[in-house]
């Protein structure tokens, strides 16, 4: 029997990665802030990367689906073996890398520090290790974009963007991203290498908003509003704490393609996400 040790078990990806770890057999190790029920194949344990439980010396696999900068410090620090190794960063890594924002790109050097650090430490050890990108993640009502959206226009029954909010963008299912890392950990002789992981269709935003709010029961209306109101609009929403997160460099990057090529994950190991075709119940939380 084969043997995971995963990191942010009961996140958005981790829940159906465990799910898929189970379901082919494996024994696994989850580990997350708040502790599960455990089961024969599954031990659940409690903890964070400051304050880790004792866990197995050798695995098979290890995944992780949480910060990649803290994982992997904790990972170049452990003596822990393991084949293979899968972690979740983001293509914010390059979105971000000359954001106007300094805290965004600040977010963007954690990640390429991350990539690096995680690279060194498996290599030193003789491991292979992947880093994965994903682009916006949706499906387990848990993600700060498409299910925030979402609650807003279920509250209100409309939802504001600004006039020609039309850059492309990939939106990309969590249970697709889980599939990804299960597929890495199967994969034959993968350089160490991040991949970017765009969902299955290129869509503009304005779209894939439109789509997020007639998934919903009612459906919500898009409301598109000139720039300047929908600029007034946007600081009574931050003055009210509504709006937390939306800066002038995620406002401008509503115009900007951000488009990532699936082709090299699709080759190595047959990523194969789906079409944006969202439902009510994927942002609706999945405990």
């Amino acid at each position: 029997m084969k043997t995971a040790l995963v990191f942010g078990a009961s996140g958005q990806i981790g829940t159906p990665l465990l799910d898929r770890l189970h379901d082919h057999g494996w024994s696994i190790v989850a580990v997350s802030r708040r502790e599960r029920g455990s089961a024969p194949t599954l031990a659940w344990k409690r903890g964070d990367f400051a304050d880790m439980p004792p866990l197995p010396r050798r695995v098979d696999a290890l995944f992780c689906c949480g910060p990649l900068d803290l994982f992997s410090r904790w990972y170049a620090g452990s003596g822990i073996e393991a084949a293979r190794v899968a972690a979740f960063g983001s293509t914010s890594v390059e979105v971000k890398r000359e954001s106007r924002d300094p805290e965004e790109r600040d977010v963007a050097a954690r990640l390429r520090e991350g990539e690096q650090r995680l690279f060194a430490a498996a290599a030193a050890r003789g491991a292979r290790a992947t880093v994965l990108r994903p682009t916006l993640v949706y499906g387990r009502g848990r993600d700060a974009t498409l299910s925030r959206i979402a609650a807003l226009a279920r509250r209100h029954g409309r939802f504001p963007l600004p006039r020609g909010a039309n850059g492309l963008r990939q939106p990309v299912h969590a249970d697709d991203l889980a599939a990804a890392a299960f597929a890495v950990a199967h994969a034959d002789s993968l350089p160490a290498r991040a991949y970017d992981l765009p969902g299955g269709e290129t869509l503009a935003y304005r779209e894939m908003v439109r789509r997020v709010l007639a998934s919903l029961d009612p459906p919500a209306r898009l409301l598109e509003l000139p720039s300047p109101l929908f600029k007034l609009l946007l600081a009574g929403a931050k003055a009210t704490g509504r709006a937390n997160g939306l800066g002038s460099a995620a406002l401008a990057r509503m115009r900007e393609d951000l488009v990532f090529d699936a082709g090299p994950a699709r080759r190595d190991f047959g990523y194969a996400p789906r079409a944006f075709a969202p439902t009510a119940d994927m942002f609706k939380p999945v405990l």
